[in-house]
């Protein structure tokens, strides 16, 4: 496994280093999507104190992360809580940014653009806009994967690439987790209000005795808000191994890397699977876009179908590819 990322020092004590800000506040697959453009920022400016600000929920994942040297998190005040926005725009403006590179691309970035003041600054830090000078209309940059459009944002900025992201620091002992020696990740759940994205928990068991069948273990994760899914689907299949609730982030990489395979819902789990190098499966709906929301990784694979009660297990099984073998 390679050694985490190291920070380049600044050699000379007296030099001022450049303050540069991340602005990323999506879910927690728009964050893994978003982790090749981050280490190449890091790159970019080895001395500099970088910030992220990005959603409370995630300000502990991003802490862990070898970029940043300080993480903020998007206070979202009310829009009648004056004095909340007026010491949120002068903790904006306070450090001065350097460059501000916005990897969220939306209306409340754009709204902060604004309340930091790096709006009406000419030729000031704010990179976000770099496409759309060059020439690209909005329809293409918003038809185009997440990634590639900050790429080219960043390459337009002159940040070139760094490579896909080093992950090393993504694992955790899986102390107390008994686990088969092969093995298939399954991630039944999904964001609560957004249901259409989840497959139904009788076809993932289904799926589960399949792989059973053929000499697989099957391991299901998610968090506690998904434990009904995850019950229904391990009542289905009882040699599953239930992890709900069961691992954090940084196990969750862990438990990717050892498996065979991975097949889950449009979420952010799979983002994680994915990125870590797990042959990864994702179901999606006709409502997700595979082109620009695919998970980032090595070995992604998009099943898609305009409903996902449609999909049989049988399909999902012939799209399955395994870490260095395929589905008997």
């Amino acid at each position: 496994m390679t050694k985490p990322l190291k920070r380049v020092a600044v050699v000379d004590a007296d030099l001022r280093m450049d303050e540069i800000l991340v602005i990323k506040l999506g879910a927690l697959g728009d964050l893994f999507l978003a982790l090749d453009s981050i280490q190449a920022i890091r790159a970019h400016h080895p001395g500099s104190k970088i910030t992220l600000l990005t959603r409370k929920p995630f300000t502990g994942l991003a802490q862990a992360m070898p970029w940043f040297d300080e993480v903020w998190a998007d206070p979202v005040p009310k829009l009648w809580q004056v004095p909340a926005w007026w010491a949120f725009a002068q903790r904006l403006r306070r450090p001065g940014f350097a460059r501000v590179y916005d990897l969220q691309g939306n209306d409340r970035a754009q709204f902060y653009r604004r309340l930091g003041g790096w709006a009406r600054r000419q030729g000031g830090p704010w990179v976000a806009g770099s496409l759309t000078q060059r020439g690209v209309d909005r329809a293409r940059l918003s038809a185009m994967p997440v990634v590639e459009r900050h790429r080219q944002m960043l390459s337009a900025a002159g940040v070139p690439s760094a490579g896909p992201a080093d992950l090393s620091w993504l694992d955790a002992p899986l102390t107390g987790i008994e686990l088969p020696a092969r093995f298939v990740v399954l991630v039944p759940g999904c964001a609560p209000t957004r249901l259409y994205k989840r497959w139904a928990p009788d076809a993932y068991a289904a799926l589960a005795r399949d792989l059973a069948s053929r000499g697989m273990g099957v391991v299901v994760v998610g968090t506690g808000a998904e434990e009904k899914a995850i019950a229904e689907v391990c009542a289905g299949a009882p040699e599953a191994v239930n992890l709900c609730g069961r691992t954090t982030i940084a196990q969750l990489g862990a438990l990717a890397r050892r498996a065979v395979g991975v097949v889950g819902n449009d979420t952010g789990p799979v983002h994680i699977t994915a990125a870590v190098g797990a042959p990864t499966l994702v179901l999606m709906c006709g409502r997700s876009d595979p082109v620009r929301m695919k998970p980032h990784g090595p070995d992604v694979a998009c099943l898609q179908s305009e409903c996902l009660a449609d999909l049989t297990p049988q399909a999902v099984m012939a799209a399955l590819r395994l870490r260095g073998e395929a589905v008997a």
